[in-house]
């Protein structure tokens, strides 16, 4: 059964795009070029990782009869398929005399022209997608106001995406830009630029494999990326954690990992940033174990140990001596850093909590959804379940806030017919009920403050 699944997803800010995103137009000669060197890359890291599979291959023989549940979307052998990730496209490409692709007929300029516009009022939407063989990154309008939602580009993946992580940090460049980073099946991070429409290459990459032709030692991970977590207080610090039991610090200037976290002894599958103390970073591990970690001085400040596996975690922004973790054995868990037992368990749903994430505009609203394919509500203050329903996403794998709507949400699954949506909390009465009140009364007391200023400015005046 081939996949269709939404793995990740996240969201950029209103106003980060640019109005008019730059189309790449290739010569053919260019194209050609990339086509030729992209083979020559796969064959290199066939050759490179020939060995490594060979001894992972006998490793997973000795422990098949320990081996326990289904692997629904044959992540183990994804990387060992034979088919071609990218549908070969070399087979497609061909070109006459004159330059041009003989297998294009229609030279008309494209009619939809203002849909690549973006306005100062769109939000982007970022899914790792995979369907068959195909991993592609697909980048969405979303607008409010026009209540509009469309795909405006995609991009082709080598691998199936993991996890993705929004960052502005250009090192070619002084200006902020509009990036995101992805983790994959493979040990390489891809940071690939959002205002670029027909690119083929990421505007640069994290990790490299051995290479014994060119004498290359390896530089990052080992395993699958599962997770990344962008650094917004010191803006050139990506950390990754993967299945090979490490952290990186990458430094994005040089985009080469600067310190190594663990080994530890299981697969790192979630991480997070501290949005005020710098150094300071949230670990998920696959054997229960959440470790807040002090990367300055290289020491744990707190541990946590989990019954089941670390899905996601989660900083309590509103209040950042708390934070939230998932288990995949459906427990959400709320802790107070500074204590060593959790404030309050709650058996959340029935199979792994895989999406967890608070509004980023009303405080106490967390929503959580899980591979049981049901989305819950809940005010974390009690804690208590405001709402929850059935989707028709099938098995849900990710889910995002809305930086500038708190109450509005992503939500990806693996429903082949329909796999992810738009969630506008506004619309369920229970939860406008609940929790607007506190957005409004937060709006006034803003409003109130900015009146008192702009007063004080007034009487300081000089005319």
């Amino acid at each position: 059964m081939e996949a269709n699944v939404i793995s990740c997803t996240t969201w950029v800010k209103k106003g980060i795009a640019a109005a008019v995103p730059k189309k790449i137009e290739l010569r053919p000669d260019e194209l050609e070029k990339i086509i030729k060197e992209t083979q020559g890359t796969l064959n290199n890291d066939d050759d490179s990782d020939e060995e490594e599979s060979k001894t992972q291959s006998n490793t997973e023989k000795k422990g098949e009869s320990s081996t326990v549940g289904i692997d629904e979307y044959n992540f183990k052998d994804y990387d060992n398929e034979s088919g071609n990730m990218y549908c070969h496209i070399s087979n497609l490409a061909t070109f006459d005399a004159s330059g041009k692709d003989p297998l294009i007929t229609n030279d008309e300029e494209d009619s939809d022209e203002e849909d690549d516009i973006i306005k100062a009022d769109d939000n982007l939407v970022l899914f790792g997608h995979v369907e068959g063989d195909a991993s592609i990154l697909e980048v969405f309008v979303y607008n409010e106001r026009e209540e509009s939602f469309y795909c405006h580009h995609d991009i082709l993946l080598p691998s199936f995406p993991l996890c993705i992580e929004w960052l502005n940090y250009d090192p070619t460049t002084p200006k902020p830009s509009n990036l995101c980073a992805i983790g994959s099946m493979t040990p390489i991070i891809e940071v690939w630029d959002l205002d670029l429409i027909g690119c083929l290459k990421p505007a640069y990459k994290l990790g490299r494999k051995p290479n014994k032709m060119k004498k290359q030692k390896r530089i990052g991970h080992r395993d699958a990326v599962l997770d990344v977590s962008w650094n917004h207080n010191y803006t050139h610090v990506l950390a990754s954690g993967s299945a090979d039991q490490t952290v990186l610090l990458w430094d994005l200037e040089n985009g080469k990992p600067v310190n190594k976290l663990g080994p530890f002894n299981e697969k790192v599958q979630a991480l997070k940033w501290h949005p005020q103390e710098t150094h300071q970073l949230l670990i998920g591990c696959a054997d229960g174990l959440v470790e807040l970690y002090d990367c300055m001085n290289e020491v744990p400040i707190v541990q946590w140990k989990s019954l089941g596996e670390v899905e996601r975690v989660l900083w309590n922004h509103y209040d950042p001596n708390y934070c939230i973790i998932s288990t995949d054995n459906g427990y959400i868990k709320y802790f107070d850093v500074r204590k060593r037992n959790p404030l309050w368990q709650i058996k959340a749903h029935e199979k792994e909590v895989t999406g967890l994430s608070l509004s980023t505009s009303c405080r106490d609203l967390l929503v959580s959804c899980s591979n049981d394919g049901v989305i819950k509500i809940w005010d974390i203050d009690s804690p208590i379940l405001i709402w929850e329903q059935t989707s028709n996403l099938g098995a849900i794998q990710c889910l995002a806030a809305n930086p500038d709507n708190g109450f509005v949400f992503t939500v990806g699954g693996d429903n082949k017919e329909h796999n992810f949506k738009v969630l506008d909390l506004m619309e369920i009465p229970a939860v406008r009920e609940r929790f607007v009140k506190r957005v409004a009364s937060k709006n006034l007391a803003k409003s109130r403050q900015e009146t008192m200023d702009v007063t004080e400015d007034m009487e300081n005046m000089e005319i």
